[in-house]
């Protein structure tokens, strides 16, 4: 959906001739900064490998569509851990590389159930984002998110998600289940077979990668097949609110959790367990979601939404 929505805002520009590239790339920047506001209280967010990930968008986004789907496959397939796996195969001396990150989790884990809050935000901002950046390196997060981005681009291009391109969802769905099955059942079997880890880390990694990324299709299918099929249609149409403020919630998601669970806070994981804090979440999101319907009643956008847009156009 980030790489759709760059697609609608690059398209609207296109339409009055103007070029959106640059400002989307400014945007990009707001991006990033707000993704370390967020990280100041939640170790692991997203948004920063978003903005860092986001730039293949407006590099590639002049490019034909063949070219496109091209690069998203081969990002698909995890191009570095498939380099790995050949290695390995070629050269048994071979050590599949990765980045040492257990002392950053560490200090992040130690502040979390220890540290005051300024102390947090120190580590959160550090250790914290070089940890998460670095997981998301190691476990090939960086491929599938630039993967992703582009196909949404794609399904932008090709207006997928409107009603009269239902059949291609319907081969999505079969070729997806047709997949998913398999790949995670290969997955899981991996271990049994391969004892040599500079093969089977990475190798693991692009197969669970594939599983994903066919979950994910089916999951997405069934929502655009929900949506235009069934009698859920007025439901689904009822969380749009929640959707608009996604950047809002997102962030406030972060700041409220920090509070409750973290040090700084009232310190709850220590006395939270599963079902607790699985009800603790329910209850926040009917809260937000409550919040959300009130709010969009009276205003265009969420206060975050807001504010980046603001801040992308310099008004």
């Amino acid at each position: 959906l980030f790489g759709f929505s760059f697609f609608i805002q690059d398209d609207n520009q296109r339409l009055r001739g103007n070029d959106f590239r640059l400002r989307f790339c400014w945007r990009l920047i707001l991006l990033f900064l707000i993704g370390n506001i967020n990280a100041s209280f939640f170790t692991a967010e997203v948004l920063v490998l978003y903005s860092l990930v986001g730039f293949i968008l407006p590099l590639t986004c002049r490019l034909k569509d063949k070219w496109i789907f091209a690069l998203a496959c081969l990002l698909l397939i995890q191009p570095l851990p498939l380099y790995y796996v050949i290695r390995a195969c070629l050269d048994p001396e071979f050590v599949t590389p990765a980045i040492p990150t257990r002392s950053f989790w560490n200090a992040t884990f130690a502040v979390q159930s220890n540290g005051n809050f300024l102390e947090t935000i120190r580590v959160n901002l550090w250790e914290g984002q070089l940890a998460s950046l670095a997981w998301a390196w190691d476990h090939g997060r960086v491929f599938q998110t630039a993967a992703l981005f582009l196909l949404g681009m794609l399904i932008g291009r090709k207006g997928l998600f409107l009603k009269e391109h239902l059949k291609v969802w319907n081969k999505v769905l079969a070729g997806s289940l047709v997949s998913f099955f398999p790949l995670y059942g290969l997955g899981n079997m991996l271990p049994d077979f391969i004892t040599n880890k500079s093969i089977l880390t990475p190798l693991s990694l692009i197969i669970t990668s594939l599983s994903n990324f066919a979950f994910m299709l089916i999951l997405v299918s069934g929502v655009v097949f929900a949506f235009y099929k069934t009698n859920l249609h007025d439901g689904l149409m009822k969380i749009t609110p929640y959707g608009k403020m996604s950047l809002t919630n997102y962030i406030t998601q972060s700041i409220v959790g920090s509070m409750l669970y973290y040090n700084w806070g009232f310190a709850l994981h220590n006395q939270f367990g599963i079902t607790a804090s699985c009800l603790a979440g329910i209850v926040f999101f009917i809260l937000q979601f409550s919040f959300c319907r009130w709010w969009m009643n009276h205003h265009s956008h969420g206060p975050m939404e807001y504010i980046w847009k603001r801040a992308t156009w310099l008004k």
